[in-house]
């Protein structure tokens, strides 16, 4: 069942400028291993899709104020399918509202990049504890959520 759906844009030209105006910002943003690709730095075309996927993330969680961009970590597999890796903040709110699933779609055209992300939590059947009731359901708790591959 999904719980919850955000999408954002972002312009790479501003961003980019962002990041020279303030370059310390990146370390408030991002975790190391986002601002890396095999070892290189990552162009800020590739950073503000990741950006973008912590702001669609925050939306699709109900946009709390309370969230640290550094518990949302979009992490790529080995064929570059990116995935949302949460912590702390996140994945307490995430927990919260019986999160067991999220799908993230980045992409970059024209100098902007977007991201969407769908959460979902498993479905629950018949009368017992947890029904159909949101809030309730399958809750992972933060060490599920910390497995990449997982969400």
């Amino acid at each position: 069942m999904i719980v919850g759906v955000g999408i954002d844009v972002c312009s790479v030209s501003r961003f980019d400028a962002m990041l020279e105006r303030h370059p310390g910002i990146v370390e408030r943003l991002f975790n190391p291993a986002e601002t890396k690709v095999r070892g290189l730095a990552r162009s800020g075309r590739s950073l503000s899709a990741r950006f973008a996927a912590k702001e669609a993330l925050s939306k699709a969680l109900g946009a709390p104020g309370n969230l640290s961009w550094r518990d949302a970590e979009v992490v790529s597999d080995d064929n570059d399918r990116p995935s949302m890796k949460m912590r702390g903040s996140v994945a307490r709110r995430a927990a919260e509202l019986g999160i067991t699933r999220v799908h993230l779609s980045l992409s970059h055209d024209g100098g902007i990049a977007t991201a969407i992300v769908i959460a979902e939590r498993d479905e629950q059947t018949g009368d017992g504890p947890g029904g159909d009731e949101p809030g309730n359901g399958a809750d992972l708790d933060e060490a599920e959520l910390d497995e990449p591959g997982r969400n």
